[in-house]
């Protein structure tokens, strides 16, 4: 009987719960990390030593700005895992962020 009951809990559990998808974007497509790709996610593809990504915070995106001690990529195929919630990421080469080459994604 306890088995059976089990068995129903587990059952409902399994229904009611949300499924977790996980997906890979390249960012800027087959054009890689370039400048204006707003709107991708987590794979930026470069030519390295011609740019990087720093993961910032809003302030740092905003005015473009590289913060003091950021974690910076740049080996020019980096895949970040985005946490929960926001995420902000520019290119610490002079003048490029301000050019258009940040990106904000929100992670569910």
């Amino acid at each position: 009987m306890t088995s059976i009951f089990a068995g129903i809990v587990l059952l409902s559990v399994l229904l009611h719960s949300n499924p977790v998808f996980a997906a890979s974007y390249v960012v800027g497509d087959v054009s890689g990390w370039k400048f204006n790709v707003a709107g991708w996610e987590n794979v930026f593809q470069y030519i390295s030593g011609t740019h990087n990504v720093v993961v910032g915070d809003k302030a740092s995106y905003d005015d473009c700005i590289v913060p003091e001690n950021a974690k910076t990529y740049d080996s020019g195929n980096d895949v970040i895992t985005l946490g929960e919630g926001p995420n902000y990421f520019i290119c610490g080469f002079p003048q490029h962020c301000g050019f258009g080459m940040k990106i904000a994604a929100n992670a569910a």
